[in-house]
């Protein structure tokens, strides 16, 4: 008995996917989604764009597995910083003085991949980082709701709205300094309006 053997068509892929995704987040990180090309990939990658889209499908969906590795590898860690061994206003300030060390850390690359992707003009990578965005959102809002649950939804606001406005100032040039002295003037207001 004889089997046969399928082989795939054209020549086997070059290049390694995990090391291509990772060099693509850098781009998208420092130049944003919609100022990155295809075109830019594949010289960065050194590959074809047959290549390119053999193995991605299209430049959404390779945004979609760059967000997918920053969660795992660069994201806000907040289920470590949302601890129920300290009140829940300290916790948000740690996360907002996190976000400003995040968001500060390179200097080519400011700001957050999840929070800019928000703002692409292409709907597909919009939704995707949206997806991101909201399901953090959603961390966030179930960690205040178990002690705060009145205070949960504009909570999580001001959170998201100051992560937000931190990214913003990160990209346009703001030291870590600045950043962390609007994390604490904010940590100062949640604490304000919460008493564990």
């Amino acid at each position: 008995m004889t089997t046969k053997i399928s082989r795939a068509r054209g020549r086997p892929r070059t290049f390694q996917i995990d090391q291509a995704i990772e060099t693509a987040q850098r781009l998208f990180h420092a130049r944003g989604y919609d100022a990155v090309s295809v075109g830019d990939i594949t010289e960065a990658l050194s590959i074809s764009p047959p290549s390119f889209y053999a193995a991605f499908g299209s430049k959404a969906g390779l945004y979609a597995r760059v967000l997918e590795r920053y969660q795992d590898t660069a994201a806000i860690p907040l289920h470590s910083l949302l601890r129920a061994d300290r009140s829940v206003a300290e916790c948000l300030e740690d996360v907002l003085a996190e976000a400003a060390r995040f968001y500060a850390a390179k200097q080519n690359a400011a700001g957050c991949l999840v929070v800019e992707g928000t703002r692409c003009i292409d709907g597909e990578a919009r939704e995707a980082a949206r997806t991101y965005n909201l399901a953090a959102e959603d961390v966030i809002r179930n960690y205040i709701s178990k002690r705060h649950p009145s205070e949960a939804d504009r909570l999580t606001d001001f959170v998201a709205t100051t992560m937000f406005g931190l990214s913003a100032k990160a990209r346009n040039g703001h030291t870590l300094d600045q950043l962390l002295a609007t994390a604490r003037i904010a940590g100062a207001a949640i604490r304000s309006l919460l008493s564990d």
